[in-house]
């Protein structure tokens, strides 16, 4: 079993800056990727980044070049820097991992923080 503990969200202005942070516990040498996801009104759940083990990154091509994301393996954490925020980035955010238990693949999911960004 992996828990999450997602923190950082908030209101911020357009054009503002916000960092989530995403804590994981339990059984974390078995995580391989970390992922944010985030959930707009009325929209699917949609993915924002990837990060591998290795720490080759993947964006959705709305987030590239504003978004950042980062992992810290020592402290078993994902963070997602989110910088020229847009009104239409407003969702809740959900981290995400990716955990192989006994050659069984499982997703984990955070409990999501609210993003609002104001025009």
């Amino acid at each position: 079993q992996v828990q999450l503990v997602e923190s950082g969200g908030g209101l911020v202005q357009a054009g503002g800056s916000l960092r989530l942070s995403c804590a994981a516990s339990g059984r974390t040498s078995s995580i391989s990727a970390m992922r944010w996801f985030r959930q707009g009104p009325g929209n699917q759940r949609e993915l924002v980044a990837a990060i591998t083990s290795g720490g080759s990154t993947d964006y959705a091509d709305s987030v590239k070049g504003r978004f950042t994301i980062s992992r810290d393996n020592a402290k078993n954490t994902v963070y997602l820097q989110m910088n020229s925020l847009k009104p239409e980035d407003t969702a809740v955010y959900y981290c995400n991992v990716i955990a192989t238990i006994v050659r069984v693949s499982y997703n984990y999911w955070g409990q999501g923080t609210q993003v609002t960004v104001s025009s």
